[in-house]
């Protein structure tokens, strides 16, 4: 079974999406240990014994300063991709506090947005970093 089912289905929590079943658009992304991976792929067993935190996880009141930043700069458009992105985002900042615009890039790369919303995106994870962006 792959870890994103066991978080879905068996634990409820539905905040982390199926996206391509691929590990290819980064809407499921979990972290595992603090590091971000796709549960779509990753088997229910790599995470035994492990610290699996979702966007739930993240904070459970939504007052992660990404989640915040996502909101008062008006990020997502469907919202579909946006606890992959925001994963991905807190572990880069954990690792990176004050990344560059090509180190966000780099690290948010493997996440797909339909929408188009990677300057946003950005800007979220620099205003989260305290690199004020309004």
């Amino acid at each position: 079974m792959p870890l994103l089912w066991a978080v879905r289905d068996v634990l409820g929590l539905t905040g982390t999406k199926y996206g391509c079943g691929q590990a290819l658009c980064g809407s499921c992304t979990v972290h595992l240990d603090g590091l971000p991976v796709r549960a779509c792929v990753t088997p229910l067993r790599r995470a035994e014994g492990h610290s699996v935190t979702t966007i739930e996880g993240l904070s459970p009141d939504g007052n992660h300063p990404l989640q915040k930043a996502w909101v008062e700069l008006g990020v997502p458009q469907c919202g579909f991709c946006q606890a992959g992105q925001i994963m991905c985002a807190a572990a880069l900042l954990a690792k990176k506090p004050r990344p560059s615009d090509k180190e966000i890039d780099q690290s948010l790369a493997g996440n797909l947005c339909r929408c188009g919303t990677y300057t946003r995106i950005r800007s979220a994870v620099k205003k989260a970093a305290g690199m004020s962006e309004e």
